[in-house]
């Protein structure tokens, strides 16, 4: 049951991710067909959207050290469904490498892809594009007891992650199944307990994705923020978050005020510094400040807006020990087009540099 009166485009993002989420390749899945596109197709959109490596797309801002980690910059490959769809993996994954990308984050296995492949061959593929899978997003529940989702097939779910070698296995759905009072977000933890474990016993991390509902108020208590429960209430060892900064600040312009009106600021980035070791994944992607959009933003490239990712990733990785312990996921949830977003996002964040 939706928890909005009126249509809200940040449900309609998250059920239409929902769709795509947990479609994973059967075990005789045909010849890879990806794999196999013609080098042409590649170089053709590359040509097309004035595709160019980091170090040539962009100078540094600044003469301080990279403030992006080496070895750390994905993306979400949710923000290049279409590509994938029509190209297939291959030619996405070789565009990637163009732009200097180290690591993907999935959304489903196939995504609508060119031609069938299989997980063997989907890990294969990226690997010899010089990119690490580093997490996957999974539908958390259904009410479709055969569904793809952690709570339906928890066993199939960690099974696929394990044979494309994810260190990372989590889920984009928002901790609303029981609905939005403070015990149903308790039991909701439980589960999401339940899930940690049995993901840590095959060596992986569990986690889960914000959009901005999850700093909304319990309904039965409007003095409690649902975010500060789901951190209270799960293991730290067990569950893990992958905040994406842009639904956080889209948070932070909602949810700064109590429903009765009294004030609840709140900062995003003091949630990673004060728990950093719970945030071992992020979502960047950007937004224009628009104070009269009821979400406060509206959604652009990476370096097209006003979130401020110089002071956030320098803040998170000059922690003692965190250099490298995060990793960087770009994404938007619509491009205007998807290779030129990857291109140029990568060009901006590999541009930043740490202020002297």
């Amino acid at each position: 049951m939706s928890r909005f009166s009126q249509p809200d485009p940040e449900l309609g993002h998250r059920l239409s991710r929902r769709g795509m989420l947990g479609v994973a390749a059967g075990a005789t899945a045909a010849a890879l067909l990806g794999a196999a596109a013609p080098a042409s197709a590649a170089t053709g959109n590359a040509a097309a959207t004035g595709s160019a490596t980091p170090a040539t797309a962009s100078g540094a801002k600044g003469r301080g050290r990279p403030v992006l980690p080496p070895g750390r910059l994905g993306i979400q490959l949710y923000s290049l469904r279409d590509k994938v769809s029509t190209l297939g993996f291959g030619p996405v994954f070789a565009e990637l490498e163009r732009y200097g990308y180290d690591e993907v984050e999935f959304a489903g296995y196939t995504q609508g892809s060119a031609g069938p492949i299989t997980l063997a061959q989907l890990k294969r593929l990226a690997r010899n594009h010089g990119l690490n899978p580093i997490g996957s997003h999974v539908g958390y529940y259904s009410d479709d007891p055969n569904a793809y989702t952690f709570a339906q097939n928890l066993t199939k779910v960690l099974d696929d992650a394990q044979a494309l070698g994810l260190k990372h296995i989590g889920t984009a759905s928002g901790p609303f199944r029981y609905g939005s009072t403070v015990d149903a977000w308790k039991r909701a933890a439980e589960d999401f307990n339940t899930y940690g474990a049995a993901a840590r016993a095959r060596g992986m991390k569990f986690y889960q994705h914000n959009h901005s509902e999850e700093f909304s108020f319990a309904t039965d208590n409007p003095k409690v923020r649902l975010y500060d429960i789901l951190l209270r209430e799960t293991d730290p060892d067990l569950v893990h978050l992958e905040m994406d900064i842009y639904w956080a600040y889209v948070g932070q312009f909602r949810f700064s005020k109590r429903p009765d009106g009294t004030p609840a600021p709140f900062e995003p980035l003091n949630y990673v510094l004060r728990q950093p070791d719970r945030y071992p994944l992020f979502h960047v992607k950007d937004g224009e400040s628009d104070p009269s959009n009821p979400y406060g933003y509206r959604m652009t490239d990476v370096g097209d807006g006003d979130i401020d990712y110089q002071r956030f990733i320098s803040a998170v990785t000059r922690l003692r020990g965190h250099r490298t312990a995060h990793h960087w996921q770009a994404e938007h949830d619509n491009p205007a087009e998807s290779f030129t977003f990857a291109r140029r996002s990568s060009a901006h964040l590999h541009s930043l540099r740490e202020k002297c």
